[in-house]
């Protein structure tokens, strides 16, 4: 059986060639990212396989119904990049890997949120020139202090425990919350005006959907504690980036670790360090030395990449056994 992979790079051959072993599949690796003009290359097989920055809209759709396409394969947990009812409609299923490992998530949020309050990026870089200067490296006590976690899936659940490794108090936002598990982990769920009034850090976890779509926004931020540190491993249009930089700019948002970003699908994995970025929105946040970006890298450990492989792989063997498809995504 072919699979055809989009948009891959030298770990997801490396990684996938060896999971195969055990499963036997003819895998075509394609470098180029799944639009409208790149359907073709998939001509001749049923399964593809795309991750984040690859987009499956209805035209995408349409077309690889037309040539025979009959299973979409996600190598990651999001699914907000397949347009859902084109796929349905045509029949096409859609799975994905729904947990691959929550510690790799929830250790680089943590990652983001000491390098940002220990200053971490630019004492490094000025140690590199020999200025071991404090000027401007000033943190504060993670001990005491309150942080939002909106969304409490596996990642998050992760992170809250590591959180409260530094006593810090958590408060929780799930639009389904699960209460059994806050009062065994002394958390407390709330809504989100709370968690805005009250947070010092601020973390996402939630999915990508029409109701959490720029969940931080100028209204939100408003709400916030000055000098809140606001932290995103999760989609990059869970937040407004134009109400982001105006809180920097204003000072209400003390600090931002962001490991996505909104249009992230013309940058992110690939080296443009010969190129003038032209996102202005983009070259803003990198101007700020209180914002780290990262390349959408929090998933990216050998043991997360190593059960990504093995899961997408297995979802592809259950479809061609036809059984049922235990990580299949479903149109609500």
């Amino acid at each position: 059986m072919k699979i055809v992979f989009y948009g891959v790079h030298s770990y997801d051959i490396e990684f996938f060639t060896r999971a195969n072993k055990n499963f036997g599949f003819e895998c075509v690796f394609q470098r180029a990212h799944l639009n409208i003009h790149t359907t073709a290359l998939a001509q001749g097989a049923e399964i593809v396989c795309l991750f984040v920055n690859d987009f499956a809209d209805r035209k995408v759709i349409e077309e690889f119904s037309r040539i025979g396409v009959k299973l979409i394969a996600l190598r990651c947990a999001g699914f907000n990049n397949v347009d859902l009812n084109a796929a349905a409609q045509y029949g096409i299923k859609v799975v994905r890997v729904p947990a691959y490992s929550p510690y790799a998530v929830a250790e680089h949020a943590c990652a983001l949120i000491l390098t940002l309050n220990r200053k971490i990026h630019r004492a490094y870089l000025r140690t590199k020139d020999g200025n071991f200067s404090l000027h401007g490296l000033m943190g504060f006590d993670m001990h005491g202090k309150t942080a939002g976690i909106i969304g409490t899936g596996k990642v998050a659940k992760k992170l809250i425990k590591i959180l409260q490794g530094f006593d810090i108090d958590v408060l929780a936002y799930d639009l389904y919350p699960d209460l059994e598990y806050a009062k065994n982990n002394h958390f407390r769920y709330t809504d989100l005006n709370e968690i805005f009034e009250k947070s010092d850090i601020i973390s996402l976890h939630c999915p990508l959907t029409e109701d959490t779509t720029y969940i931080i926004n100028e209204s939100s931020i408003a709400k916030m504690k000055p000098g809140v540190m606001l932290i995103n491993t999760g989609r990059g249009k869970l937040i407004d980036s134009e109400a982001l930089i105006e809180g920097l700019k204003q000072h209400k948002i003390g600090a931002a670790g962001l490991d996505v970003y909104e249009e992230e699908a013309n940058y992110f994995y690939d080296d443009n360090s010969d190129n003038i970025i032209d996102d202005d929105k983009l070259a803003r946040l990198l101007s700020f030395n209180n914002v780290v970006i990262t390349s959408h890298q929090a998933f990216f450990t050998h043991e997360a990449v190593s059960n990504i492989a093995e899961r997408t792989l297995e979802n592809v063997k259950e479809f061609i056994e036809g059984k049922p498809l235990s990580c299949e995504v479903k149109n609500i």
